[in-house]
């Protein structure tokens, strides 16, 4: 099989690899696998401990399933959705979930995106008629933007990028602006001097966060979806106190996608997990509510992974939804 390999930092490419039996799993052919550009660029620098240099990459795929597991429920010839690694072949991992009939792959393989995304409406308590604000309008800012336009909630995101903000109204948000000089004054014209019910952010940067947090009204909440990562240096006082204080006393949730069960409890006691996520996305994608197209931005060649991830480090308006098809390279 062949692989793609982060060999040292800033170093990506395809590689031969091996692969082990494991009767226990199915055996899928890749299809298409989805870049993650937060999570795999920072494991490119080489600074993520969890992911020590060489690793092989990625945690969303589609593809076929080529050998059933012993005793499993999906039949061979499957399409299914899994948590898969950028390998032509491989060993389902985490979840397996069947794509729906009429569901592209190149489309059904952002579910692993979108399963960041919900965990931020889950754990909120976003309503019908709620004003919300997203800050980031990558693909999880995009994403968790939408889910919460599903939800009925009027919603704004935040992000410096045109680009960006032209392709969240294109896939259906009612706002798209950027903070600048007169930022907070068009956040009190857009939720007629309230504020907004719900601030989601999706960018993981410190910095935004501490901003984040002063565009939420009364008894509001900021639901942190992105991962913080780097240092910064702050006086926490005035972020605590905005929290704490009245009239504000803003509510301040993680919302990160492991919180909930991977598997449907079969006797409902949990209603929540990842493949229920994972079927109800799939659902959301069939019938139009979830917009994917405005977000594939580049459906690569494995073998070009360094280009890829250059290209996903230093030219973000262009590189926003990544997927590299499989069906081309020697299995």
């Amino acid at each position: 099989m062949k692989s793609v390999l982060f060999k040292s930092p800033g170093v990506a490419e395809l590689a031969d690899g091996a692969l082990q039996e494991n009767t226990e799993k199915n055996l899928i052919r890749t299809t298409f696998s989805i870049v993650s550009p937060g999570t795999e660029l920072a494991i490119l620098t080489g600074n993520e401990g969890w992911a020590p240099l060489p690793y092989v990459p990625g945690y969303g795929s589609v593809g076929v399933v080529e050998k059933p597991a012993a005793g499993g429920r999906v039949p061979g010839g499957s399409l299914v959705f899994t948590y898969g690694k950028h390998s032509s072949l491989a060993f389902d991992d985490t979840v397996c979930v069947p794509v729906p009939e009429g569901l592209a792959p190149e489309i059904a393989v952002f579910a692993r995106i979108a399963a960041v995304s919900i965990t931020a409406i889950r754990c909120s308590e976003i309503e019908l008629g709620d004003s919300v604000c997203v800050f980031g309008a990558g693909l999880v800012g995009n994403f968790a933007a939408q889910l919460a336009r599903a939800s009925g909630a009027r919603v704004t995101v935040v992000d410096p990028s045109e680009r960006r903000r032209s392709i969240a109204l294109e896939c259906g948000i009612e706002n798209a602006i950027q903070l600048d000089q007169r930022g907070m004054e068009r956040v009190m014209e857009i939720t007629e001097g309230k504020k907004f019910n719900a601030v989601i952010d999706a960018t993981g940067i410190t910095k935004v966060i501490e901003g984040a947090i002063t565009c939420v009204g009364k008894k509001g909440e900021l639901i942190l979806l992105g991962s913080p990562r780097g240092a910064y240096e702050t006086n926490l006082t005035g972020f605590l106190n905005y929290s704490h204080l009245c009239p504000e006393n803003v509510t301040i949730k993680g919302a990160h996608e492991w919180r909930y069960h991977v598997c449907k409890d079969p006797s409902e006691i949990y209603k929540h997990s990842i493949e229920r996520n994972i079927e109800i996305i799939f659902g959301l994608m069939m019938d139009g509510r979830l917009q994917v197209k405005p977000l594939l931005t580049h459906k690569a060649n494995p073998a070009d992974a360094q280009k890829i991830y250059d290209g996903l480090k230093n030219d973000k308006d262009s590189y926003l939804g990544v997927v590299f098809d499989w069906r081309a390279i020697d299995k």
